[in-house]
């Protein structure tokens, strides 16, 4: 009983720090729409602002989140996270003050996976990455919209209340346990972190998840920031919650996909999910031809549940290969260094490609074809005869 209500309070606290994290975007976006000549560039900048402490502080936030019980840890993320929200509601530049979001966000988000499998057991590992994700996407598609309506009609309303959900979900974090850390404190973090790559890489099963991992998230990257240029050039839409609005779709597609990727996928046969990889390329090539809001609405559902129906396994399965071997919050914190690395060369080349005056139907379709032949890639580095 106590594991299910650990579980419960792990949802909630990370539906609102989502929330949060989602809202913040979202009310920078609609400052820059405002404020910003090439403001299709400065979004890509700012994701990148945000994406710099994963990648940064990554040999140390996982072996942090391991030497501390993992409640403590999210409690800390959120304060970080509350602090750079603040210095935007006192003008600090949302490059900026986002890229301390971003550093609490990079100390959060290995606790957030890493106390998984320390509240449920390994068969239900699957099933509770799913509660997770679907909790986060719903925050998402709901953060998004809600942060871009009251940011139209007052940013520091929109602040403040971003402030607020950042206090809530530290308190109910906070009351996540008995906790214990794992792993005792250690020096020489770098040659850690090293290691933990290293051993992650040489195993097939986590390469493949991994790589498959980032592959998710940098498509993601570009996705986000291409679709609100994207709305602008076909659909004519130019407030930003009419923009927020659209992931409406593909993020109720993730929660779905996400939700039923437990009844697709066993951790056994993770090469399967390669499928719902190859599917969400086609979807995507297919948006980038689509001009009608209706379309609009069908095909980022199904890239959205594409995308659900291939992450959640990815995770679980990285998850439990790391819990076994070199520790949760390292495997997670490595996990983050590829995606962000990934999401930050993906946020570069569509900030170089909007600089350069190139269509957003372009980029998008060249996303599509590059999820493609990364999928070709990654269903390599399982050898034919596993499942």
């Amino acid at each position: 009983m106590r594991l299910v209500s650990n579980f419960k309070k792990l949802l909630v606290a990370q539906f609102l720090t989502a929330f949060a994290d989602n809202a913040i975007l979202w009310i920078a976006i609609t400052w820059a729409v405002v404020s910003v000549d090439n403001h299709s560039s400065y979004v890509s900048a700012l994701q990148a602002s945000f994406l710099i402490a994963f990648v940064v502080l990554a040999p140390w936030v996982g072996a942090f989140a391991d030497a501390h019980a993992k409640s403590k840890v999210l409690v800390i993320g959120n304060v970080v996270k509350l602090v750079g929200s603040g210095l935007m509601i006192f003008s600090i530049d949302p490059l900026i003050a986002y890229a301390i979001v971003g550093i609490g966000a990079a100390i959060y988000s290995p606790a957030k996976y890493g106390v998984i499998p320390e509240l449920v057991d390994e068969k239900g590992l699957v099933k509770a990455n799913g509660w997770v994700e679907g909790a986060t996407i719903a925050a998402i598609l709901i953060g998004g919209i809600v942060g871009a309506k009251i940011a139209n009609e007052s940013i520091s309303a929109a602040l403040w209340f971003v402030v607020a959900l950042y206090v809530v979900s530290a308190i109910i974090a906070a009351r996540i346990g008995p906790l214990q850390a794992i792993a005792e404190r250690k020096k020489g973090y770098i040659r850690e972190f090293t290691y933990v790559c290293k051993t992650l890489i040489d195993t097939r099963h986590a390469r493949f998840a991994l790589i498959g991992s980032a592959l998710f998230w940098a498509s993601a990257a570009v996705l986000r920031v291409a679709l609100i240029a994207w709305a602008q050039v076909v659909l004519l839409i130019s407030d930003t919650d009419k923009i927020a609005e659209l992931t409406i779709f593909i993020s109720i597609g993730i929660v779905i996909g996400s939700l039923l990727s437990a009844k697709v996928f066993r951790l056994e046969n993770l090469r399967k999910t390669r499928f719902a990889a190859y599917a969400m390329g086609v979807c995507v090539l297919i948006f980038s031809q689509v001009d009608t809001v209706i379309g609009t609405w069908i095909i980022l559902f199904l890239i959205g549940a594409a995308g659900g129906i291939f992450i959640v396994p990815i995770n679980a399965a990285i998850q439990n290969i790391g819990h076994k071997t070199v520790g949760a919050g390292g495997t997670v914190a490595t996990q983050n260094f590829f995606n962000n690395m990934a999401m930050l060369i993906a946020s570069g080349l569509f900030y170089a490609s909007a600089k350069a005056g190139i269509s957003p139907i372009v980029s998008i379709f060249a996303t599509g074809v590059l999820i493609l032949l990364a999928t070709m890639v990654i269903a390599m580095q399982l050898r034919k005869n596993q499942p």
